[in-house]
């Protein structure tokens, strides 16, 4: 089984079905309720999600998607070390820096799902977006 980080950016389009993203975001999710994939996240990413659905659910029904999301994906500790990691490392966006190093700690991690590619350039760990991913695999 494939053991994959999924970028907040994916989730977002899943969520929110954000088109023309959240198609082959919701075959990841797909894959990964079936136990084809383990997808892993950062508790970060959870902060992030809630403060930009809230901006257009309920807080309630935020609360319920993420309680439902959490029972699928595997929640990484944002660290100390994955913080000062993060802070001297040159990434542009700060935000993925973060999720970079939380991946990175994580050995199980063989590939990163998001569609900003750019700011992970630099990766020890492959990145590709979800629709490149999934011309890779047979579901």
């Amino acid at each position: 089984m494939t053991d994959l980080f999924v970028d907040t950016d994916v989730i977002i389009d899943f969520l929110t079905d954000r088109k023309p993203y959240s198609r082959e975001a919701a075959v990841i999710f797909t894959l990964m309720e079936q136990n084809k994939l383990r997808a892993y996240s950062s508790s970060l990413t959870f902060s992030n999600l809630y403060y930009v659905l809230r901006k257009i659910e309920s807080h309630s029904k935020v609360i319920s998607k993420l309680d439902s999301l959490s029972k699928i994906l595997n929640i990484l500790k944002v660290e100390e070390q994955t913080i000062r990691k993060a802070l001297s490392s040159g990434f542009p966006d700060f935000e993925d820096s973060i999720q970079y190093f939380c991946a990175l700690d994580n050995r199980k991690i063989s590939v990163i799902i998001t569609r900003n590619i750019k700011d992970y350039k630099n990766s020890e760990i492959p990145v590709m977006t979800p629709g490149d991913y999934l011309k890779t695999i047979s579901t």
